[in-house]
């Protein structure tokens, strides 16, 4: 990299991308200067983070969290704000780069307010192109934004797609480990735990993320996103389960040529990649030995075991309020089993009703966004209420 820093902003600095990406700038401190940080509750953490990083702005979503947080930062010199209109302000500083990593619809206002000043905006937030996919990549293209995918799986995509020889792209291939339940019988899957949820085998996630890992449905948030990234129809976007999350990524083109990613299943080398970006940054990501793995195994995910990627699929296909529907539901159906109040393949079943609960419609700017959210939230909470399991052993 240049000597000039790099000024960034990180909006969910606490959660597991965010920490991660605390991480690698801490350990180049003459790389960067750090515009913002941003959390939703976690104060203590927040604080600790923008003293080490020596940020200018430390904001929690969380105003009930503003007098602990200004608290822990008395004297330091950082400046100090809560609420939702401070969250999009951070996301509106004059940084070049911004880590979009605040989990679920809450990050969509911010991810724009980037977006409209023409950022380089690191995506960790897929809801982002999920809900907002159109109205997103429309606003980039206006106002001269880039995303830099973090997923691992599009960040691997990204790497080895060639943007000037898009044309000759055949298809694009994301790579799914198939979660803690890929060989669990599907009738004991309603009786799975939300403590055997949050196990991923390889990663280290959160629990609602690990959760979709576990029902695949992140599999399907990534094709409605891989769609808005690549600009790529459902059907040339395919999913295969591959335990070992060595291979994140593959890109065929049409000379029968397959480029393919692959990296230790560590968060901190898609995060490095989006850091450094268009150059490459040191990480500390355990290296990959293949000759030690010995094998890398493939296979087609079981459509039955899975049915949340058929409703992401059915949900891109059919556009409009949608994928926010699809989004907005699961939201509140893994939060109600995380709460043990639904079983683990009510998950899916409770998104299904939803989407056919609520009429199409169209969505041409935020306030449709979130009215969609709001309405796909209102059903899917009637339906959690009811109570009894949609699906039993």
């Amino acid at each position: 990299m240049s000597g000039v820093k790099r000024r960034i902003a990180i909006l969910g600095s606490t959660g597991s991308v965010g920490c991660n990406t605390v991480e690698l700038v801490a350990a180049s401190p003459e790389a960067y200067e750090v515009e913002a940080l941003v959390a939703q509750k976690s104060v203590e953490r927040l604080a600790d983070q923008a003293r080490t990083l020596n940020a200018k702005l430390a904001v929690v979503a969380d105003e009930s969290r503003y007098r602990a947080l200004k608290s822990l930062l008395q004297g330091s010199g950082i400046e100090v704000a809560a609420g939702a209109d401070a969250v999009v302000e951070a996301a509106t500083r004059p940084s070049d780069w911004v880590m979009a990593a605040i989990v679920g619809a809450a990050g969509l206002a911010s991810t724009l307010a980037a977006v409209r000043r023409g950022a380089l905006v690191a995506l960790a937030n897929k809801e982002a192109l999920v809900c907002a996919g159109a109205l997103a990549t429309a606003e980039a293209k206006r106002h001269g934004a880039r995303f830099l995918p973090v997923d691992s799986e599009h960040n691997a995509i990204f790497q080895v797609f060639e943007s000037d020889e898009a044309h000759a792209v055949e298809r694009i291939l994301l790579t799914a480990s198939g979660g803690p339940f890929r060989e669990r019988p599907l009738a004991a899957m309603a009786a799975v735990t939300p403590a055997e949820a949050v196990k991923h085998p390889n990663w280290s996630m959160g629990a609602k993320i690990s959760v979709d890992s576990a029902t695949m449905m992140n599999k399907g948030l990534e094709v409605i996103e891989a769609h808005y990234l690549f600009a790529l129809p459902s059907e040339r976007i395919e999913i295969v389960v591959h335990p070992q999350s060595v291979v994140h990524g593959l890109v065929y083109y049409k000379d029968g040529s397959v480029l393919a990613q692959l990296g230790s299943p560590d968060m901190r080398t898609p995060i490095a990649n989006a850091l450094g970006w268009p150059h490459r940054i040191a990480a500390p990501s355990p290296r990959l030995d293949l000759a030690q793995l010995g094998r890398l195994t493939f296979e087609p995910p079981d459509p039955e075991r899975f049915p949340a990627l058929r409703l992401a699929r059915a949900a891109l296909v059919a556009g409009g309020g949608a994928p926010t529907v699809l989004n907005a539901a699961n939201e509140v159906a893994v939060a109600a089993f995380l709460e043990n109040r639904v079983g683990f393949l009510d998950i899916a079943a409770i998104v299904e009703e939803t989407l056919a609960a609520l009429p199409q419609r169209r969505v041409d700017d935020l306030d449709d966004v979130y009215e969609c959210d709001r309405e796909a939230r209102r059903v899917a909470t009637r339906l959690v209420g009811n109570g009894a399991r949609r699906v039993s052993a």
